[in-house]
């Protein structure tokens, strides 16, 4: 009889492959998920750390919390998980991360192809787009305590995350559903499913006939719709997924 290891190999053996990954995919990275009970808003109110408004009031105190999150970051290292979907490359003709983190482990685990929804922790912009949108601004002094002048017109720099109240970037957002709509699978790895529109990803995988599976250790919004659900942790689930495909490809 097939396994549900083996079930979720055969669904994904296919030309091209998206890998949909949120904050579970880096919590065995050591890196806080952000709607758990015990995740970062729990801790942190978004709307002071997370929003237009909330730079608005105090630059200093969002300038220097994303400091301190991009340290974390920075000392945190991919888990088996990120490294299991980077080797995914090595058996799939094409495979594309689409992420909701802005940690960039995805890319130091050696993935190729990653589109970053909400943006990343390692960039900056100017927080008025100056000169469009995004504005990157080049930032050398990343260890600087007080928010950069942009040093195109003189306003705040910020990261260039997708704060709460704002659209994701356009050009990433339009790649990701083209990546969405010529895939045959897609794999969802530790996400709620609750984060729009980001999520909508996944249903929309799902309206066009995408095959879907998912790792997560919760139940999630997801579950009803994956034709293959892996309960368990990123570091746990996509290794042992790797090497369901490695051994499907041995027997080919």
């Amino acid at each position: 009889m097939e396994t549900r290891l083996q079930r979720a190999a055969h669904l994904l053996d296919v030309p091209h492959l998206v890998v949909f990954t949120g904050a579970g995919m880096s919590k065995d990275s050591g890196l806080d998920t952000f709607r758990d009970a015990d995740g970062v808003w729990s801790r942190n109110a978004p709307e002071d750390y997370a929003s237009p408004e909330g730079f608005r009031r105090n630059p200093r105190a969002v300038w220097r919390w994303y400091l301190e999150r991009r340290e974390q970051i920075l000392a945190a290292e991919p888990n088996a998980g990120h490294k299991a979907v980077a080797a995914l490359e090595q058996l799939l003709p094409r495979v594309t991360v689409i992420t909701q983190n802005i940690d960039g482990l995805h890319q130091r685990a050696g993935s190729r192809r990653v589109l970053e929804l909400h943006g990343s922790v390692h960039r900056y912009k100017c927080s008025k787009n100056c000169r469009g949108v995004p504005t990157l601004t080049p930032t050398p002094e990343l260890d600087q305590t007080e928010p950069l002048p942009c040093p195109y017109c003189g306003a705040l720099t910020r990261p260039d995350v997708v704060w709460f109240g704002e659209l994701l970037p356009a050009e990433v957002w339009e790649a990701a559903i083209r990546e969405i709509s010529a895939c045959e699978a897609v794999l969802v790895i530790g996400t709620s499913g609750q984060v729009e529109p980001a999520a909508s990803l996944v249903w929309r995988a799902r309206d066009r006939g995408k095959s879907l599976v998912e790792i997560n250790p919760a139940p999630t919004l997801i579950n009803g719709i994956a034709e293959v659900v892996l309960p368990g942790t990123a570091a746990e689930m996509t290794p042992a997924l790797l090497a369901a495909l490695v051994a499907l490809h041995a027997a080919d």
